[in-house]
C-alpha cells in the first residue's frame, strides 16, 4: 500500500506524531469512528465540559464505524472462538429477562450488554492491521495516562494522605474509585509492554514518559482507597514475576516493590486491611456472595433475572442488608451466576480462561520464532492486565463496564493481526522459492524482505 511506503512503521516505534497522525487521516472512516469512540468513551470530554454535552458522541461514534465498515471496502469478517461465545451469551442475557422475576428491569438496561457485543465486533473487524493496533492503543494509552496523571498529581498534592472516597474519575465507567482502580489494573501492564518495546527507538524524554504511565497507574491505585484494586496490583506484580521468583534479584525487587506499597498507603487504608471481614463493608459483601450463591442454587438455569439481583435481594433477603438499600453483589462471577444462571457463569468463565491460554500459547509460538518482540510484550501485558481484573473482580460488580469486553476486542485483533503477517511471510516465502529457481539466491532474498 502507498501510505505504507510513506509512513514506515519505524515512525510508529518512534512515536513520530506527525507521521503517525498524517498516517491516521488517509485511514479509512470506519477505523476514524472506532479511534472516535474509543476518544469519547475513555477521555469523556463532554463530562469534562458541558457545553460539549449536546449529542451523544459514543454513540454517534459506534453508528458511524458500522455504517463506514458496512458501506466500505473492508468488509472481511473476522473470525473467532469469541464471536460465537457473545452471541451466546447475549442469549443468556435475553432469556434470562424474558425469565426474571421482575422483567421490566431486565429489558429497561438490555444496551448495558448489547453495547459491549456491538463495539467488539466493530472493534475487531476495523482494527485489523499493525498500524491501525497501534494508533488504537496509542488513544487507549493517551486517555488512561490523562486520568493516571492528573490523579496522582491530585493525591501527590494533597500529601499521600486517605479520604473515604479515594479518588475519582470523570462521569462515566471510571468515576467511582473502584472502577477507576481497576482501569489502572488493566491499563499499567500494556503501557509497560509498550514502553519495553519502544525503548530502543526513542529518544529518552519520551521513553520516559511512557514509564510515567504505569508509575502514575500504580499510584492511583493506591490512592483509590479501593481494598480490591490494591490487592490486584500486588497479585499482578507476583504474577509477572513468578517465573524468575526463585531469583534473589526478582525476590529483592518484589520486596523492595511491596515494601514501598505499604509505605504509600495511608494509616487509615492500612487500618482497612486489617478490619477486613471487621468493617461494616466487608461484612455487607460476604453476605452479598452468601444469597447470591443461594440465588445460583435456587434459580439454576437462567438465574433471578438480568440485572434483577438487587429487587430479589430486597425482596428476599430484607434482613442482610446492613444498609438503607441492597447493592450489587460485588464480585463478578456471583453477579453473572445469580443474575443469569449456571450455564452463562460457565459461558463466562470459559470465555476468560480461553483468552488467557490463547494469549499464554500465541505470545510462546511467537518468541520461539524469534518474531517480533512487539506482540511478545503485548500479549504478556494482556495477560497480566487480565489476571489483574478477575482478582479484583472478585470485589466489584464490573460485568458490563467495558474492561473485559474492550480486553476481548484488543486480543482478538492482536491475534488476527498476528495471523495475516504470519501468513504473508510464509506467502512471500513461497513465492522466492519459486522466484529464486529462475533467478537466483540474491533476487530471492530480496523478494523475501517485508514491505517497510
Amino acid at each position: 500500500m502507498k501510505v505504507e511506503k510513506e509512513v514506515p512503521i519505524e515512525s510508529f516505534y518512534g512515536l513520530k506524531v506527525k507521521p503517525i497522525f498524517r498516517h491516521f487521516l488517509s485511514e479509512s472512516f470506519a477505523f476514524k469512528m472506532v479511534c472516535a469512540y474509543l476518544f469519547f468513551e475513555y477521555y469523556r470530554p463532554q463530562s469534562i465540559y458541558s457545553w460539549l454535552d449536546f449529542i451523544p458522541w459514543t454513540q454517534l461514534a459506534v453508528v458511524g464505524a458500522i455504517l463506514g465498515f458496512v458501506f466500505g471496502n473492508e468488509r472481511k469478517w473476522v473470525s473467532s472462538p469469541i464471536n460465537k461465545g457473545l452471541i451466546l451469551w447475549f442469549i443468556f442475557i435475553l432469556l434470562s429477562s424474558w425469565h426474571a422475576i421482575e422483567p421490566d428491569v431486565s429489558f429497561s438496561v438490555l444496551k448495558n450488554s448489547y453495547s459491549w457485543i456491538i463495539i467488539y465486533f466493530i472493534i475487531v473487524n476495523i482494527v485489523n492491521t499493525r498500524r491501525r493496533f497501534l494508533i488504537f492503543i496509542f488513544i487507549f494509552l493517551l486517555t488512561s495516562f490523562k486520568l493516571s496523571f492528573s490523579l496522582a498529581l491530585t493525591w501527590a498534592g494533597r500529601g499521600f494522605s486517605f479520604t473515604t472516597w479515594g479518588l475519582m474519575g470523570p462521569p462515566g465507567f471510571f468515576q467511582n474509585s473502584g472502577e477507576l482502580a481497576i482501569q489502572m489494573i488493566v491499563f499499567w501492564p500494556i503501557a509497560w509492554a509498550i514502553a519495553k518495546s519502544f525503548r530502543n527507538h526513542l529518544p529518552k524524554w519520551k521513553y520516559y514518559i511512557l514509564t510515567a504511565m504505569p508509575v502514575t497507574a500504580m499510584m492511583v491505585v493506591l490512592g483509590s482507597s479501593s481494598r480490591g484494586g490494591q490487592l490486584a496490583l500486588i497479585f499482578q506484580i507476583l504474577f509477572k514475576n513468578l517465573k524468575f521468583v526463585l531469583r534473589l534479584k526478582v525476590i529483592a525487587s518484589v520486596l523492595l516493590v511491596g515494601a514501598s506499597i505499604w509505605y504509600l498507603l495511608p494509616p487509615e487504608q492500612k487500618m482497612r486491611f486489617e478490619n477486613i471481614g471487621q468493617d461494616v463493608s466487608s461484612k455487607q459483601r460476604i453476605l452479598y456472595w452468601e444469597n447470591g450463591f443461594k440465588m445460583m442454587q435456587s434459580h439454576p438455569w437462567l438465574g433471578v433475572g438480568y440485572y434483577n439481583y438487587i429487587p430479589y435481594y430486597e425482596k428476599y433477603y430484607p434482613e442482610d442488608m446492613l444498609y438503607s438499600r441492597a447493592e450489587l453483589p460485588h464480585n463478578i462471577f456471583i453477579q453473572v451466576g445469580a443474575d443469569l444462571g449456571y450455564p452463562a457463569l460457565v459461558l463466562y468463565l470459559s470465555m476468560i480462561i480461553y483468552v488467557y491460554l490463547k494469549t499464554k500459547a500465541l505470545k510462546k509460538s511467537l518468541r520461539s520464532q524469534g518474531k517480533d518482540p512487539l506482540f511478545v510484550n503485548i500479549l504478556d501485558g494482556l495477560n497480566i492486565s487480565l489476571v489483574g481484573f478477575v482478582v479484583a473482580g472478585q470485589f466489584v460488580s464490573v460485568v458490563y463496564y467495558p474492561f473485559l469486553w474492550i480486553h476481548f476486542a484488543i486480543f482478538v485483533s492482536c491475534e488476527n493481526i498476528i495471523i495475516k503477517e504470519m501468513v504473508a511471510g510464509e506467502e512471500r516465502a513461497r513465492k522466492a522459492v519459486r522466484f529464486a529457481g529462475a533467478h537466483g539466491v540474491e533476487a530471492c532474498d530480496r523478494l523475501q524482505r517485508p514491505e517497510p
